[in-house]
């Protein structure tokens, strides 16, 4: 009894492993937005399995003020690759393509801007091919609504990796946190 249980859980495992990834990516863009985020969206069907694609949300920017407000979405993507993969084959050359600038301040305005936020319910870093690690869920994911709230509407059962907050709830908290002090909303479905 005891071997045939072991078996049956090491091809389970074999099994689950060649499973595809799950992988959230969060686009944003305030520079010729109205042509950038469709066109990254585009970019990613071209380059992996597209599962879903939230509605997009113009947002108010966060930091850097005097900039025009972002669009912002999230997709959710199939994929063999490890979110290091990802990153340097996917989202470098989609950003690439869309000539993202990385200015020394982070908050600054961009063509596009992508990023790994989930990575199927893990919790990890990976390299993102810079010599920067990044962690995996996005700490953004939990702190702006403009990253919670596309997420969500992927994938509002799914635990948040960390915290195990449904990330619906998450979004509707970050949101109502957002009303309680700063009197509305920034968020504006498009």
């Amino acid at each position: 009894t005891q071997r045939i249980s072991v078996d049956l859980s090491v091809t389970l495992r074999s099994c689950l492993n060649k499973m595809p990834n799950q992988v959230v990516i969060a686009l944003g863009s305030n520079i010729e937005k109205e042509r950038n985020l469709p066109r990254a969206i585009e970019l990613l069907r071209e380059m992996c399995v597209v599962t879903a694609v939230s509605p997009i949300y113009e947002t108010e920017p966060v930091g850097l003020l005097n900039q025009p407000n972002f669009w912002n979405t999230a997709v959710l993507i199939q994929t063999d690759l490890t979110a290091s993969q990802v990153k340097q084959q996917i989202i470098g050359p989609v950003e690439a393509k869309l000539k993202r600038v990385r200015l020394p301040d982070k908050n600054a305005p961009r063509t596009i801007d992508a990023d790994i936020v989930l990575f199927n319910e893990a919790v990890f870093e990976y390299d993102g091919g810079d010599g920067r690690f990044r962690p995996v869920p996005d700490p953004d994911l939990a702190k702006f609504p403009h990253v919670a709230v596309p997420v969500a509407d992927l994938l509002p059962n799914l635990p948040h990796p960390e915290t195990g907050e449904p990330l619906g709830e998450l979004a509707k908290r970050l949101l109502a946190e957002m009303v309680k002090e700063y009197g509305r909303s920034s968020l504006t479905k498009i």
